[in-house]
């Protein structure tokens, strides 16, 4: 998967017109407030329905107007893993009307109702400052982190998930209730751990895959401390007794706070490295480290089912030592996954690769406006 083209009409401070990207590298330049991370949040919003850096729509449409559109081109691999892939361009559009808070998706100029038909087309990742509180922050984000990948690897995971979200929903408003009406609590009980056993299933399957990537990039590192690293899944209940007896166990608990505490819903990646968590030994720069490989290993299990991912590196000059920037860069070009890359100062190919990627393209943006810079063969500008 790559874009090969993106338009976009009152998005923040973008200039309206089109841009066509490679389908390996962009680099992209300029000033703080000129548009770089406006840019990876227009191409974000194809792939994950929303800004990586906002939760409202409204923020991100230009000051004065009530509707943001965002069209883009996509190359799309038919996927069958028999000699070379032929490939397909989608076109995805996607629309917000602010005032009446309305989304209209479309793919190939017809419309259609889910966020994850755009989703599925179109994996994207995203690695800026935030990202890198995956370990040390709350299990919520390492949780999406591993719903994200089993979303693109399993088909049937996002709208099981949804009806397992939908029985959790109906269970806690049972659980609030001022009188517990016990035999409906039992039926959706029933539901929710035929759900919850399901959704556990897919992500241990796709768990097992990303461990295993994940510890062949650790091993490829030779860090000081990639051999003592440990990777727990834990489902969100003790699989040992099952969800059903846990949940009966815990019923007076439940009812006391009035929510479902045991479930999915509460499911985590837990890292741990000589016996004690991550978070509280590793240093700022080790954990930045580890959420890299982390990264990596996702796209390692993209790879292997044949999807690209498309890699939005915002401002990674101001997180990571030239080392670790070479390590994440030479990793991308080895997994052929199309990158857009952001920088204030413009990038030195040559500090990022030993050998730049054949199809390599720059981009400086001023107020918004991105001008595509011609590179000679020894990487400068023309």
């Amino acid at each position: 998967m790559a874009l090969l083209s993106l338009q976009t009409e009152n998005f923040r401070n973008l200039s309206p017109g089109t841009l066509r990207f490679s389908p390996q590298v962009n680099l992209v330049y300029g000033a703080n407030g000129s548009g770089k991370t406006s840019l990876l949040e227009a191409i974000g919003y194809l792939g994950l329905g929303r800004s990586f850096r906002q939760g409202r729509h409204q923020v991100v449409c230009r000051q004065g107007h009530e509707r943001l559109v965002v069209f883009g081109e996509v190359e799309v691999s038919d996927g069958t893993g028999q000699g070379k892939h032929r490939n397909k361009v989608f076109r995805l559009g996607m629309s917000r009307d602010i005032q009446k808070k309305e989304t209209r998706l479309r793919v190939d100029g017809e419309n259609v109702h889910s966020l994850s038909v755009l989703a599925s087309l179109f994996p994207v990742s995203v690695i800026d400052p935030g990202v890198f509180d995956i370990v040390a922050g709350g299990p919520g984000k390492r949780r999406q982190f591993l719903d994200w990948l089993v979303f693109h690897v399993e088909p049937s995971f996002g709208p099981l998930w949804q009806q397992c979200q939908r029985a959790i929903s109906q269970r806690n408003q049972i659980l609030r209730s001022d009188r517990i009406d016990g035999d409906q609590l039992k039926v959706w009980d029933r539901q929710f751990v035929a759900l919850a056993e399901q959704v556990d299933s897919l992500r241990l399957k796709v768990y097992k895959r990303f461990e295993h990537e994940l510890q062949r990039v650790l091993a490829e590192t030779h860090g000081d401390w990639s051999e003592g690293l440990k990777v727990h899944f834990s489902a969100g209940w003790d699989r040992k007794k099952g969800l059903a007896r846990v949940l009966e166990d815990a019923q007076e608990q439940e009812r006391k706070v009035g929510h479902t505490l045991y479930g999915p819903n509460r499911a985590d990646l837990r890292f741990r490295y000589e016996g004690q968590p991550v978070a509280d030994l590793f240093s700022r720069g080790q954990q930045k480290t580890l959420v890299i490989l982390m990264k990596l290993a996702q796209g390692q299990v993209l790879s292997a089912v044949n999807k690209r991912v498309t890699f939005l590196l915002d401002d990674i000059n101001a997180e990571l030592d030239d080392y670790h920037r070479r390590l994440l860069a030479d990793r991308l070009n080895r997994l052929e996954s199309q990158v857009f890359m952001t920088a204030i100062e413009r990038p030195d190919p040559a500090t990022l690769w030993t050998v730049p990627p054949p199809d390599y393209r720059m981009f400086h943006v001023e107020h918004g406006r991105l001008t595509e810079e011609q590179i000679s063969a020894s990487g400068a500008s023309e």
